[in-house]
């Protein structure tokens, strides 16, 4: 039987760097390809994005719903994470509360040979008890559940504020949101093996990445980011959060210097998001095109940054 320090292995290159593409998509992607994208199209996109670069990956990240079909597709190389939660959350009901897919349990996920869970948890680390404590108990239950499977469990946190939905407002807050809500999630009764985060700063308002506003200078930046590094004693990953590819490679360089030691990433849309395009104007040969050349290059160079920037995790 694998352990779960081998699966851990198997998501990390042989340097130890955990270079992961993400394509666990389900609402957003059919925002990409057309609201009304057949459910056997959605899976095709995933399965080409999934034969044609995790050849240059070191795992994908796939969901139960439309993703088992490209988790075959994948290459020996790669690893493979699975999401256990739903997509996006009911925008009815205040707090943002998660939910997992029914018909899925982290006994399922492993029969079907995944080597890590990953679960998302919108949180706003201001919100108050009513909302926090629910998402707590919520995060201990699926870490229970990952123990008793020996299962490496993955917690992607994405921050928000509940009052505040301006985009440049909330710049001014994200580094508080990301970096507390690592600090909690780090406690050791939500067993969490690795932190899947987003970067401490909105990039666009940094001196030398903004256009015109600038709410941080690079040195204020660069603080924010090591603050985060010294926030958790667990190894972490960087989402891309959809910016564009160079922008994403770009911010590895400026964390590297600013002295996080982040681990990898776990990279979707900056990676893959315009095959969506090649997809709808000309179906498989066209998407086949763009992985094997714009893709390949988007990966590798990204691979490429990685090694120069990320730091060996050790489990």
């Amino acid at each position: 039987m694998t352990t779960k320090q081998e699966k851990l292995n198997r998501l990390c290159d042989k340097n130890g760097i955990i270079g992961a593409l993400a394509i666990d998509q389900r609402g957003a992607l059919r925002r990409m390809l057309g609201e009304d994208t057949p459910v056997k199209q959605l899976e095709e996109f995933k399965v080409l994005v999934s034969k044609y670069l995790t050849r240059y990956a070191s795992s994908i990240l796939l969901d139960p719903e439309l993703g088992w079909e490209a988790a075959t597709a994948r290459s020996e190389n790669a690893g493979l994470l699975v999401a256990y939660e739903k997509t996006g959350y009911d925008k009815t009901v205040a707090g943002r509360f998660p939910d997992l897919v029914e018909n899925v349990s982290v006994q399922r996920l492993k029969a079907q040979g995944a080597d890590a869970v990953k679960v998302l948890l919108y949180v706003d680390i201001d919100e108050g008890k009513e909302v926090n404590d629910i998402k707590e108990a919520f995060i201990e239950r699926i870490a229970s559940e990952c123990k008793a499977e020996d299962m490496p469990f993955f917690l992607e946190l994405v921050s928000y504020d509940a009052k505040v939905t301006d985009e440049k407002e909330y710049a001014k807050l994200k580094p508080h949101k990301v970096i507390e809500a690592m600090k909690l999630y780090s406690q050791e009764r939500f067993g969490v093996d690795v932190l899947k985060v987003e970067v401490p700063v909105n990039m666009k308002y940094v001196e030398g990445f903004a256009k015109d506003d600038i709410l941080y200078n690079k040195k204020e930046a660069a603080a924010f980011y090591k603050e985060q590094s010294d926030a958790t004693s667990l190894p972490f990953i960087f989402l891309s959060a959809g910016v564009s590819a160079q922008l994403f490679q770009d911010t590895l360089r400026f964390a590297k210097e600013a002295g996080s030691t982040f681990n990898g990433v776990l990279c979707g849309r900056a990676t893959w998001a315009d095959a969506t395009k090649a997809y709808q104007e000309g179906g498989q040969e066209a998407t086949i095109k763009w992985l094997e050349t714009v893709g390949k290059q988007n990966i590798i160079e990204l691979d490429t940054v990685l090694q120069e920037t990320a730091t060996p995790v050790t489990f």
